[in-house]
Protein backbone atom coordinates (compact mmCIF):
# COMPACT_ATOMS: atom_id res chain seq x y z
CA UNK A 1 0.00 0.00 0.00
CA UNK A 2 1.23 3.60 -0.86
CA UNK A 3 0.30 6.37 0.27
CA UNK A 4 1.10 9.99 -1.52
CA UNK A 5 1.93 13.47 0.12
CA UNK A 6 1.57 16.58 -1.75
CA UNK A 7 2.35 19.61 -0.91
CA UNK A 8 0.57 22.37 -2.46
CA UNK A 9 2.47 25.82 -0.75
CA UNK A 10 4.66 27.89 -3.18
CA UNK A 11 7.43 27.10 -0.10
CA UNK A 12 9.40 23.94 -0.80
CA UNK A 13 10.16 23.57 3.13
CA UNK A 14 7.29 25.85 4.76
CA UNK A 15 4.28 24.65 7.48
CA UNK A 16 2.39 22.13 5.23
CA UNK A 17 5.69 20.52 4.67
CA UNK A 18 5.96 19.91 8.07
CA UNK A 19 2.84 18.37 8.52
CA UNK A 20 2.76 16.18 5.73
CA UNK A 21 6.03 14.49 6.87
CA UNK A 22 5.26 14.06 10.18
CA UNK A 23 1.90 12.19 8.44
CA UNK A 24 4.74 10.55 6.34
CA UNK A 25 6.78 9.24 9.24
CA UNK A 26 3.38 7.41 10.88
CA UNK A 27 2.54 5.93 7.56
CA UNK A 28 5.81 4.60 7.21
CA UNK A 29 6.07 3.28 11.13
CA UNK A 30 2.91 1.37 10.22
CA UNK A 31 4.45 -0.09 7.42
CA UNK A 32 3.19 1.72 4.11
CA UNK A 33 5.22 2.94 1.45
CA UNK A 34 5.29 6.78 1.42
CA UNK A 35 6.22 9.02 -1.73
CA UNK A 36 5.68 13.24 -0.94
CA UNK A 37 5.60 15.54 -3.97
CA UNK A 38 5.90 19.17 -3.95
CA UNK A 39 4.13 21.67 -6.29
CA UNK A 40 6.25 24.44 -5.65
CA UNK A 41 8.40 23.83 -8.89
CA UNK A 42 5.76 22.59 -11.00
CA UNK A 43 3.92 23.85 -13.52
CA UNK A 44 0.17 23.31 -13.65
CA UNK A 45 -1.78 26.10 -14.83
CA UNK A 46 -5.89 25.81 -14.51
CA UNK A 47 -8.65 24.10 -16.44
CA UNK A 48 -9.60 25.12 -19.49
CA UNK A 49 -12.68 23.21 -18.89
CA UNK A 50 -11.57 22.18 -22.94
CA UNK A 51 -13.37 18.62 -22.78
CA UNK A 52 -10.52 17.13 -24.34
CA UNK A 53 -10.11 14.84 -21.82
CA UNK A 54 -13.44 13.09 -22.74
CA UNK A 55 -11.75 12.21 -25.78
CA UNK A 56 -8.89 10.90 -24.53
CA UNK A 57 -9.25 9.07 -21.60
CA UNK A 58 -7.25 9.93 -18.30
CA UNK A 59 -5.04 12.54 -20.00
CA UNK A 60 -5.20 16.24 -19.92
CA UNK A 61 -4.76 18.10 -23.74
CA UNK A 62 -2.24 20.99 -22.12
CA UNK A 63 1.25 20.19 -21.66
CA UNK A 64 2.84 20.92 -18.54
CA UNK A 65 3.89 19.22 -15.43
CA UNK A 66 0.08 18.32 -14.58
CA UNK A 67 0.09 14.65 -16.56
CA UNK A 68 3.04 13.31 -14.52
CA UNK A 69 1.30 14.25 -10.88
CA UNK A 70 -1.52 13.35 -12.10
CA UNK A 71 -0.21 9.25 -12.89
CA UNK A 72 1.58 10.11 -9.44
CA UNK A 73 -1.99 9.94 -7.97
CA UNK A 74 -3.01 7.11 -10.08
CA UNK A 75 -0.74 4.91 -8.06
CA UNK A 76 -1.39 5.61 -5.08
CA UNK A 77 -3.42 4.29 -2.74
CA UNK A 78 -3.75 7.09 -0.23
CA UNK A 79 -3.68 10.53 -1.20
CA UNK A 80 -2.82 13.62 1.67
CA UNK A 81 -3.02 16.97 0.08
CA UNK A 82 -1.45 19.63 1.86
CA UNK A 83 -2.18 23.66 1.33
CA UNK A 84 -1.38 26.32 3.42
CA UNK A 85 -4.32 28.98 3.35
CA UNK A 86 -3.82 32.10 1.40
CA UNK A 87 -6.13 34.73 1.61
CA UNK A 88 -9.02 32.79 2.84
CA UNK A 89 -8.91 29.52 0.73
CA UNK A 90 -6.40 27.24 -0.72
CA UNK A 91 -3.15 27.58 -2.74
CA UNK A 92 -4.12 28.08 -6.88
CA UNK A 93 -1.10 25.68 -7.30
CA UNK A 94 -3.14 22.93 -5.23
CA UNK A 95 -7.29 23.82 -6.57
CA UNK A 96 -5.77 23.97 -10.23
CA UNK A 97 -4.24 20.16 -9.88
CA UNK A 98 -7.46 19.30 -8.19
CA UNK A 99 -9.78 20.45 -10.71
CA UNK A 100 -7.79 18.83 -13.88
CA UNK A 101 -7.34 16.19 -11.59
CA UNK A 102 -11.52 16.11 -11.14
CA UNK A 103 -11.84 16.43 -15.22
CA UNK A 104 -9.70 14.00 -15.88
CA UNK A 105 -10.81 11.38 -13.85
CA UNK A 106 -14.54 11.87 -14.23
CA UNK A 107 -14.19 11.91 -18.30
CA UNK A 108 -11.86 8.87 -17.66
CA UNK A 109 -11.77 5.74 -15.35
CA UNK A 110 -11.95 7.44 -12.37
CA UNK A 111 -8.71 6.70 -11.04
CA UNK A 112 -9.88 7.77 -7.20
CA UNK A 113 -13.13 5.83 -6.74
CA UNK A 114 -12.78 3.93 -3.31
CA UNK A 115 -8.99 5.49 -2.71
CA UNK A 116 -8.26 7.00 0.59
CA UNK A 117 -7.31 10.51 2.09
CA UNK A 118 -7.77 13.67 3.40
CA UNK A 119 -6.81 17.25 3.45
CA UNK A 120 -4.04 18.89 5.58
CA UNK A 121 -4.48 22.63 6.27
CA UNK A 122 -1.95 24.96 8.16
CA UNK A 123 -2.85 28.44 8.43
CA UNK A 124 -1.18 31.52 10.62
CA UNK A 125 -4.56 32.31 12.15
CA UNK A 126 -7.84 31.76 10.67
CA UNK A 127 -9.80 30.36 7.24
CA UNK A 128 -8.59 26.34 8.00
CA UNK A 129 -12.38 25.03 8.58
CA UNK A 130 -13.26 26.53 5.41
CA UNK A 131 -10.17 25.71 3.02
CA UNK A 132 -10.58 22.15 4.97
CA UNK A 133 -13.95 21.77 3.53
CA UNK A 134 -12.46 23.29 -0.02
CA UNK A 135 -10.29 20.52 -0.44
CA UNK A 136 -12.50 17.61 1.34
CA UNK A 137 -14.85 18.95 -1.48
CA UNK A 138 -12.95 16.84 -4.02
CA UNK A 139 -12.09 13.69 -1.78
CA UNK A 140 -16.30 13.39 -1.32
CA UNK A 141 -16.84 14.24 -5.35
CA UNK A 142 -14.19 11.42 -6.55
CA UNK A 143 -15.81 8.80 -4.25
CA UNK A 144 -12.59 8.21 -1.91
CA UNK A 145 -13.02 7.28 1.70
CA UNK A 146 -11.73 9.83 4.09
CA UNK A 147 -10.16 8.88 7.71
CA UNK A 148 -11.03 10.84 10.46
CA UNK A 149 -8.74 11.87 13.59
CA UNK A 150 -9.48 13.60 17.03
CA UNK A 151 -9.99 17.09 15.20
CA UNK A 152 -10.04 18.25 12.02
CA UNK A 153 -6.68 18.09 10.31
CA UNK A 154 -5.80 21.57 10.67
CA UNK A 155 -2.39 23.35 12.63
CA UNK A 156 -1.17 26.69 12.76
CA UNK A 157 2.17 28.29 12.40
CA UNK A 158 3.40 31.47 10.35
CA UNK A 159 7.12 31.13 9.84
CA UNK A 160 8.64 28.06 7.97
CA UNK A 161 8.85 25.05 10.65
CA UNK A 162 6.53 27.29 13.21
CA UNK A 163 3.68 25.04 12.94
CA UNK A 164 5.92 22.41 15.10
CA UNK A 165 5.16 24.47 17.80
CA UNK A 166 0.92 23.75 17.73
CA UNK A 167 1.23 20.28 19.50
CA UNK A 168 -2.48 19.81 19.48
CA UNK A 169 -2.12 20.32 15.23
CA UNK A 170 0.48 18.01 14.80
CA UNK A 171 -0.94 14.90 16.95
CA UNK A 172 -3.60 15.16 15.04
CA UNK A 173 -1.90 15.05 11.99
CA UNK A 174 -0.40 12.13 12.97
CA UNK A 175 -3.68 10.41 14.53
CA UNK A 176 -4.99 10.47 11.07
CA UNK A 177 -2.14 8.89 9.74
CA UNK A 178 -2.53 6.02 12.07
CA UNK A 179 -5.80 5.99 11.35
CA UNK A 180 -5.18 6.11 7.30
CA UNK A 181 -2.71 3.39 8.08
CA UNK A 182 -5.31 1.47 10.03
CA UNK A 183 -7.84 1.84 7.41
CA UNK A 184 -6.12 1.10 3.93
CA UNK A 185 -4.54 -1.90 5.35
CA UNK A 186 -8.48 -3.03 6.26
CA UNK A 187 -9.27 -2.65 2.94
CA UNK A 188 -6.19 -4.16 1.06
Amino acid sequence: MKVLAICGSPRPDGNTSVLLREALQVLAREGLQTAYLSLHDKQIAPCQACLKCAKEKNRCAQEDDFQGVYEAMAQADGLLLGTPVYFGSATPNLMALLDRAGYVARHGDNIFQRKVGSPVVVARRAGVNFTYAQVLFFFMIMGMVVPGSTYWPIAYGLKPGEVANDAEGMKTVAQLAANMAWLLQKLA
